[in-house]
């Protein structure tokens, strides 16, 4: 069997045993072109499963109160319900890559995705009850683990200095499904109103089918990825795993639950109608998700530790913008404010999720020195850990997601304005960079790249 060639049938999975990303004559011969045909379907699977995972973000609009009789209060809670289940989800998908293979659980997780899109489907009309709707939106949870397990897969499949735009890729076109579905929302809203929320849910269960065949058409399995399966006991006894996913729920979590939070904060404080909060609410995950890979290329380029700490502080401004704007009621500024802290979500997205390999290869590299590891064991030690760590970090940040939307529900309980929630947000934003700056740029902790010879250490990486 030659490098990197598939082995089994198309229903057995295609294996790959043979996988050698840091090799680079192996890597620009065969690996590179593999890796971008995995990672473009992946990125397709994951755009979906996002969609889906927001979904009802968006059907909310087609939910006005007068007809639904569900109150702000009781749609904040709806659309946290998804984030609460996703986030969940995230830990046994990262760790369904290992036991199933790459390409085999994408099938699976994306097949997952029809389950609530046909829930949906059916339950959308007045006169459902509110715990009905609940239900349902437990289901579109499964969305929202695609993106564990997607990331973990597509990690295995590049090079160290490869991942930071790959992941970034991988993430920021799975980000974009969000921004998508809520600009379809919105052309349905303005189009045939707020009666035809099934017309989305009748573009999605096609697209999710597409995506079940184009994964397994063209995906692979990697033969090495089955050497994970204890790898997540491992990362959960580092440190690291736990800091590094602190600061996600600073990045990832502001991400989801702004998405998800946008059209309600605008129509609730603002007085825009669901056509005219749709009309802006798409802006900003579109933005996040876009930036998401130049946060990641940043990061591969003047180190992710620098660019987290820099965007926590930007990400602090922010907030400050859109309690200043809700104190002079400008809409215009409170937007501009709000989009921006999509902007740099997304770049911090980019950057914690560059930091992941980087670290624990660097910690690695010092063991193999300090304590006399050998190298290429403790190498593919980081490889192992930091793809635990990326289903942890995901699960852990989603979960941000949630405290976002619960907060926003308390703050427009007791204040009708999101201003005590957002200061809130200020806080925690300056415990981030205040904790990226004392356990990163402060640490000590260095060891040679084998790569390139220097001397790295957690502020470079």
């Amino acid at each position: 069997m030659t490098a990197a060639q598939p082995r089994g049938s198309l229903l057995r999975g295609r294996w790959i045993d043979d996988w050698r990303p840091e090799d680079e004559s192996f890597w620009q011969s065969t690996g590179k072109r593999i890796a971008r045909r995995n990672l473009w379907i992946s990125v397709l699977s994951e755009h979906i499963g996002f969609s889906i995972w927001s979904l009802w973000s968006v059907l909310v609009l087609f939910m006005p109160e007068s007809t639904y009789h569900i109150d702000t209060a009781g749609k904040f809670f709806l659309v946290s319900v998804p984030t609460l289940v996703g986030s969940v989800l995230r830990l046994p998908y990262t760790m369904a890559v290992a036991v199933f293979g790459g390409r085999n659980w994408t099938i699976i997780s994306a097949a997952l995705l029809l389950i609530p899109s046909i829930l949906a489907a059916i339950v959308m009309h007045p006169g459902t009850s509110y715990t009905t709707f609940i239900i349902v939106a437990i289901f579109a949870g499964v969305g929202g683990g695609n993106f564990a397990s997607s990331m973990t897969n597509i990690n295995a499949f590049f090079p160290e200095k490869a991942k930071g735009a790959a992941l970034g890729i991988n993430a920021g076109g799975g980000n974009l499904g969000v921004a998508v579905v809520q600009l379809l929302g919105l052309l349905i809203i303005a189009t045939a109103g707020t009666g035809a929320p099934r017309i989305l849910l009748g573009i999605y269960i096609p697209l999710i089918v597409v995506a079940v065949v184009c994964s397994a058409l063209f995906m692979d399995n990697l033969s090495s990825v089955r050497n994970y399966t204890g790898a997540l006991k491992e990362a959960t006894r580092d440190a690291q795993t736990w800091i590094i996913s602190f600061l996600y729920i600073g990045t990832f979590g502001s991400f989801i639950g702004y998405s998800f939070a946008f059209g309600l904060v605008l129509q609730n404080q603002f007085g825009r109608t669901p056509l005219q909060a749709a009309a802006v609410t798409f802006i900003g995950p579109l933005l996040g998700s876009l930036i998401r890979p130049v946060g990641g290329w940043l990061s591969d380029r003047i180190g992710g530790t620098r660019v987290t700490f820099w965007n926590f502080v930007a990400m602090a401004v922010a907030s400050l913008i859109c309690i200043g704007a809700s104190a002079i009621d400008s809409l215009a500024l409170f937007t501009a404010g709000f989009v921006l802290l999509f902007i740099t979500s997304g770049i911090g997205n980019g950057s914690v999720y560059k930091m992941i390999p980087a670290v624990f290869r660097t910690k690695a590299l010092a063991a193999s020195e300090g304590r006399g590891w050998d190298q290429e064991a403790a190498l593919l030690w980081a490889r192992r850990t930091s793809g635990a760590v990326i289903g942890i970090a995901g699960a852990i940040g989603a979960f941000g997601g949630l405290l976002i939307n619960l907060a926003f529900r308390s703050s427009f309980q007791a204040t009708k304005s999101g201003t005590p929630a957002f200061w809130s947000f200020v806080a925690f934003y300056a415990v981030c960079f205040v904790v990226t700056y004392l356990v990163y740029m402060r640490r000590a902790t260095a060891a040679t790249d084998p790569t390139t010879g220097r001397r790295m250490s957690y502020a470079e990486v």
